[in-house]
């Protein structure tokens, strides 16, 4: 059906426990979906998707979607495929567009206000025992946390800590930039008073950079410096099919392909790895928004495609702007539709991103209109 992305807004992405520590994810998420129907000018959806990883439970979307004044009628569907679940709402909305629909599609997290999770006592006197994540996959497979992983995943792609910090440094140097010129102001949505995005250092060098120790293994590569911040914030896009885009006369995202793809979960960093090949047999993107969370882990999996990191993130990436699990596969997308549709940049773009399990989405896009 040929489904076509013709609006997209994401909030300011905060640091947790930072600017937008008291805003709970339906009310970051309906200003911001409020925001893209009245880009497009549309009254009417048929549906909202949003990814959500942390809770609070409940169908956060169609929470949302009540909040934005989308009317009783509109229904809402919360998906979690842990950090890919912002673009796999997207690629569900896509997969489920008629002729004649307009779906809302994102991802929202609020890390901040999530509740905690406890496993329940097995009797009366044994307290709750708090954890921090549910599993990735069955112990006896391996499910490691994300931090070691990556440094598993960069140290068997032979990249180096200079490298990584490298990266992280025009990462940030990127979005400062792009700060400085107002490239992200037509995405964003206020929230509140929280007008821009909390994480951008200015000033952070490699140099400056090669300071911080190893956060996760003691002879590792990932630092809390070239890896991503845990973030809150929101993002969607408007979803429709291209005879609605062509009535409409406005330009838009084609969307030519979608692959999801499953590795060793031992090595989840690597993730979209075979669903980027996959797509990149077919068409050659002259963008790329790949999902940094860990700056060895982002070039393992642009390196093991063939493609340059200098093409992805040209206004940089999470390690600078942060990482709102569930938001983040939207944000991509925004910015993909930003510098692709909104300045009349590339024609072909891809975004991707690994997950937690050894999971991995990629999206390639074409603009048209």
């Amino acid at each position: 059906m040929n489904p076509v992305i013709i609006a997209a807004r994401r909030s300011p992405i905060g640091e947790a426990g930072g600017a937008l520590r008291n805003v709970e994810a339906d009310r970051l998420a309906a200003p911001v979906l409020r925001a893209v129907l009245d880009d497009a000018g549309i009254e009417r959806v048929d549906d909202v998707l949003l990814g959500n990883v942390l809770g609070p439970g409940g169908n956060p979307a169609r929470v949302a979607a009540l909040r934005a004044g989308l009317g009783e009628a509109t229904p809402g569907m919360t998906i979690d495929r842990q950090c890919a679940s912002g673009l796999s709402a997207i690629t569900a909305a896509a997969s489920m567009i008629t002729d004649d629909e307009f779906f809302l599609a994102g991802g929202v997290e609020s890390p901040s206000t999530a509740p905690w999770r406890a496993w329940r006592p097995r009797n009366a006197t044994e307290p709750p025992t708090f954890y921090r994540r549910a599993p990735f996959a069955p112990a006896d497979i391996g499910d490691p946390d994300m931090g070691p992983a990556a440094d598993l995943v960069a140290a068997e792609a032979g990249i180096g800590r200079d490298r990584q910090d490298a990266f992280a440094a025009r990462s940030h140097a990127r979005a400062v930039a792009a700060q400085d010129a107002d490239r992200f102001d037509a995405e964003l949505v206020p929230i509140g008073s929280v007008t821009g995005d909390e994480r951008p250092r200015r000033a952070f060098t490699p140099q400056r950079l090669a300071r911080f120790r190893p956060a996760f293994t003691p002879d590792g590569t990932a630092t809390a410096a070239n890896s991503c911040g845990i973030s809150d914030g929101a993002a969607a896009v408007l979803v429709t099919s291209e005879r609605q885009r062509a009535r409409l006369g406005v330009p838009g995202l084609r969307l030519v392909g979608a692959r999801t793809s499953g590795v060793d979960p031992n090595r989840l960093g690597l993730g979209a790895v075979p669903a980027m090949r996959a797509l990149c047999e077919r068409h050659t993107p002259e963008i790329v928004e790949f999902n940094e969370a860990f700056a060895g882990q982002a070039l393992a999996c642009l390196d093991a495609v063939g493609i340059d990191d200098a093409l992805a993130s040209p206004d940089g990436g999470a390690i600078a702007l942060g990482h709102p699990w569930g938001a983040s596969g939207a944000v991509l997308v925004i910015r993909l539709f930003s510098r692709m549709v909104r300045q009349d940049g590339p024609r072909i773009g891809m975004a991707a991103l690994s997950s937690g399990g050894g999971l991995g989405v990629a999206t390639m896009w074409e603009r048209v209109g």
